[in-house]
């Protein structure tokens, strides 16, 4: 059985925060990101885009497959969401020697939809580590035009 040790910071005399030990304790060559909270955001970044006949979102998640999301249109919203669970196990007899870690990952994104988009007419795929998905946009109609309000 492995005993635990507390890791004492590598500046002593100055009060170290976790960012300091992050720094000197990860592998900087490790752009994978398994895990999107280790750096520091659970959300993956989203890209909006509106085109004059469709809504354009792309979803920046690497290292995930097509099965692992799940993307629904509810009372006029989009929602994006993930779970992803991995399990590893490694053991020799000889050295008594055994090794689980597992790893969970999970997000959930919700964007409201205008009124003149054609739930019916989403498609959606994911290539190169991008969600993609495209919303078109009903017949006929035209977005508001932005007004700008004088502040008095």
């Amino acid at each position: 059985m492995e005993t635990l040790v507390k890791r004492k910071s590598l500046l002593p005399l100055i009060p170290t925060t976790n960012l300091i030990d992050d720094l000197f304790s990860r592998d900087i060559f490790d752009w994978t990101d398994r895990n999107f909270s280790s750096i520091g955001s659970n959300l993956p970044s989203v890209n909006l885009k509106e085109t004059d006949n469709k809504l354009q979102v792309e979803l920046a998640a690497p290292g995930m497959k097509k099965e692992d999301f799940k993307v629904e249109i509810d009372n006029n919203t989009l929602l994006i969401s993930s779970e992803k669970q991995e399990e590893k196990e490694e053991s020799r007899k000889k050295d008594n020697y055994i090794r689980k870690e597992f790893n969970y990952q999970s997000f959930f994104r919700s964007f409201a939809l205008p009124e003149y988009i054609d739930e019916n007419k989403i498609q959606a795929n994911y290539k190169d580590g991008i969600l993609h998905v495209e919303i078109a946009k009903k017949e006929g109609s035209a977005k508001k035009t932005a007004k700008t309000i004088a502040i008095q």
